[in-house]
C-alpha cells in the first residue's frame, strides 16, 4: 500500500496511457460503421456532459470572471484541436489502422515544439533536434511498402495526410492557448474547448449533404457500443486520470509515462485488431517514442 501511495501519480499517468490506448482500439472498431464526423460529435457531447456534471460536483462554474477574449480563444482552440483535429484523426485511424496511427501520432511533439518556437519564442536544443529527426525518420520508414503491409499506397498516403493534418491542427489549438492554460482551471478550459469543438461540428453537419446518413451512423449503427465505450474511456476517463497524474507526480515524469500510450496502441492493435506486425513497423514505433521522449526532456 505504501508503495502504491508513493508512486500514485506515476500510476495514474501510466493508467492514462493504457486507457487512451484502449480507447483508440475502440474508436477503430467504431469507425468500421460510424462516420468520423458522427463519432467525434458523439464523443464530444458525452465528454461535455460528463465534465459538466464533474464540475458541478466539484463546485466549479462554467462561467468564470475574465475577459471575453479568453473564452473566444478557447472556443477557437477547441474548434481546431477537438472539432477538426479529432475528426481528421478518426479518418486517419480508419484508413491506416491503429498501429500505424500510433506512429503518425508521434508527430504531435515536433509540431508543438516547432510552433512554440515560432509563436512563443521558445528555442530548440540539440537533443530536441535529434528527437525530431528520429520521429520523422520513423514516419518515413513506416511509409515503406514492407512497413505499411497490406494497406494500399493510396489509402496509406491519404491516411498519412489526415494524420499529419490532425497532429498539426491539434498542436496549433494547444500552442495558441498555452499561456492561458497556465493560469486557468483545466476542467473549465477543457469544457470551453469542447464547446468550440461542438460548434464547428454543428456547422459541418448543417451544411454536409449527407448529414442524415452521418447522424444515423452513430445512433443506428451496429458500432454504437464501441462508440459509447471509446468516447467514455478516451474523452472522459483518460482526461481525469491525466489530471490526477499531473497532480500527484512531477509533470516531466507524468508526461513521459503518458507517451507510452503509443506503445500500448501498437501492442493492443496487434492483439485485438489482428493488425500485422513486422520489423519496420516495430522499429518505427520504438524510434518514434524515443524521439518524443528526447523532444519532451531535451
Amino acid at each position: 500500500m505504501d508503495f502504491i501511495q508513493q508512486y500514485l501519480g506515476e500510476t495514474f499517468a501510466l493508467v492514462t496511457a493504457l486507457a487512451w490506448g484502449m480507447a483508440v482500439i475502440l474508436f477503430k472498431k467504431s469507425g468500421e460503421s460510424v462516420h468520423p464526423i458522427a463519432l467525434n460529435t458523439y464523443k464530444n457531447i458525452l465528454a461535455f456532459s460528463l465534465f459538466f456534471i464533474t464540475m458541478l460536483i466539484m463546485g466549479e462554474s462554467l462561467i468564470r470572471p475574465g475577459p471575453a477574449k479568453d473564452y473566444w480563444l478557447l472556443i477557437l482552440s477547441g474548434a481546431l484541436g477537438i472539432g477538426i483535429a479529432d475528426t481528421l484523426f478518426f479518418k486517419c485511424l480508419n484508413l491506416i489502422g491503429a498501429g500505424m496511427t500510433a506512429i503518425v501520432d508521434c508527430l504531435y511533439s515536433p509540431f508543438i515544439i516547432s510552433l512554440s518556437i515560432l509563436w512563443l519564442g521558445e528555442s530548440f536544443t540539440f537533443i530536441q533536434v535529434v528527437g525530431v529527426v528520429l520521429v520523422l525518420s520513423a514516419v518515413l520508414a513506416a511509409t515503406h511498402k514492407k512497413g505499411r503491409g497490406k494497406i494500399s499506397r493510396r489509402d496509406f498516403l491519404l491516411g498519412l495526410l489526415y494524420g499529419v493534418l490532425a497532429m498539426g491542427t491539434n498542436a496549433v489549438g494547444i500552442v495558441m492557448i498555452k499561456p492561458l492554460l497556465e493560469q486557468s482551471p483545466l476542467l473549465w478550459a477543457t469544457e470551453i474547448r469542447l464547446i468550440g469543438g461542438l460548434i464547428i461540428l454543428l456547422i459541418v453537419f448543417l451544411f454536409h449533404p449527407q448529414r442524415k446518413k452521418i447522424a444515423f451512423s452513430a445512433i443506428g449503427g451496429k458500432g454504437w457500443l464501441y462508440t459509447l465505450s471509446g468516447s467514455f474511456l478516451g474523452a472522459y476517463v483518460a482526461m481525469i486520470l491525466w489530471l490526477a497524474g499531473m497532480k500527484y507526480a512531477q509533470a516531466s515524469t507524468a508526461a513521459a509515462l503518458n507517451q507510452t500510450s503509443n506503445i500500448f496502441i501498437f501492442i493492443l492493435a496487434a492483439i485485438f485488431l489482428k493488425e500485422p506486425l513486422n520489423i519496420i513497423k516495430s522499429v518505427s514505433i520504438v524510434l518514434a517514442v524515443i524521439g518524443v521522449l528526447l523532444i519532451t526532456f531535451g
